[in-house]
């Protein structure tokens, strides 16, 4: 921060999650002052920042928000959704009606504690099967699943939010995340995301299913664009600044503008571990598009971040650095 940038007092919703934790790490390393609400029903207290105040609780929970909120806050970040795509289509009750209906409430209480600033993290998967690539802001939104479409609701109520209580915001549509750091990354249970799992068969010899090898790719598996963690968080940092000093209400894509295959991260993970990794075709899942890419530029060019730079391999070696480290993840991980 310059001289002229004074610290923001910043509520991170869902802070003792992977991202979440990231980017409250990253505030506190910033100079920024931080507090944490979370239920723990997905999130570790190993993921809690020890500088940060931590309030246990929901989003929906008016003492909870309150409590939160003690103080004033500048700026929160809501990154307190569930984000499961296939448990999201199994049970789409819990997700409309934390991800929807719990993030509604969340913004109610917010507005009663006089909080009228937030970054909101949105997803790729708001865009659904793209026409085009790299996919820009303005590209058709098809969310293909319940996750997807979740996110999408909750963007529309901001605009609206913005238009009738001046409840301003920042939504960043996230395409993969991926790597650790400081000592915070990434651990689910179960585990479900690309890097990760091919790490976790790595050490154990374990076999990873490629789903589908018939995709008109390079080499017929899916392509996705892998970011890396501390790239988001800036990019969260540089938004809550940017509403801080009165920016408008906004969307903003976060990847890095280039495409891996399932098969190209698998290779990846072989060169960091110096393991072999066996792999099994197994049938293709429904709602996976082909491929998806993002244009960050207009993230660059209004925000001025700078991130999305991070290449394949540097994404999995912290993540691998990060798990060898934490072989049982957190431990009380629900994450």
């Amino acid at each position: 921060m310059t001289r002229s940038e004074s610290p923001l007092n910043v509520l991170v919703a869902g802070g003792a999650g992977y991202i979440g934790s990231v980017a409250a790490a990253s505030l506190l390393a910033a100079g920024h002052r931080v507090v944490i609400l979370d239920n723990l029903s997905h999130g570790s207290i190993g993921a809690v920042h020890p500088e940060a105040r931590f309030v246990v609780g929901d989003i929906a929970n008016a003492r909870a928000v309150r409590e939160a909120c003690r103080g004033g806050i500048d700026v929160a970040m809501h990154f307190a959704a569930y984000i499961e795509v296939g448990e999201s289509v199994s049970d789409p009750a819990n997700y409309y009606g934390n991800n929807v209906v719990g993030s509604i409430r969340f913004f109610k209480l917010l507005r009663a504690c006089e909080v009228t600033r937030i970054v909101f993290s949105s997803t790729a998967a708001v865009y659904g099967e793209p026409e085009r690539l790299p996919l820009t802001e303005d590209a058709p939104l098809r969310p293909m699943n319940p996750y997807g479409r979740t996110k999408r609701m909750i963007e529309q109520v901001l605009a609206d939010y913005d238009r009738a209580y001046g409840f301003r915001s920042v939504s960043l549509r996230y395409f993969n995340a991926g790597g650790a750091l400081f000592s915070y990354g990434e651990s689910h249970q179960p585990e479900s995301h690309l890097i990760p799992r091919v790490i976790d068969a790595a050490i154990r010899g374990e076999t990873v299913n490629v789903y589908g090898d018939d995709y008109p790719t390079r080499d017929g598996s899916c392509i996705r664009d892998y970011i890396h963690v501390r790239d988001l968080a800036d990019a969260h940092i540089l938004a809550a600044r940017y509403l801080h000093e009165g920016g408008e209400t906004d969307i903003f894509n976060l990847g890095t503008g280039r495409g891996f295959t399932v098969l190209e991260v698998i290779n990846a993970v072989e060169r960091i571990t110096g393991r072999s990794i066996k792999r099994a075709v197994a049938p293709r899942r429904p709602g996976d598009p082909p491929s998806l890419v993002a244009s960050p530029e207009k993230a660059r060019r209004v925000l001025g971040w700078s991130g999305g730079l991070a290449d394949l391999d540097e994404i999995v070696e912290s993540a691998f650095a990060w798990r060898i480290s934490h072989p049982g993840g957190y431990g009380d991980c629900h994450d």
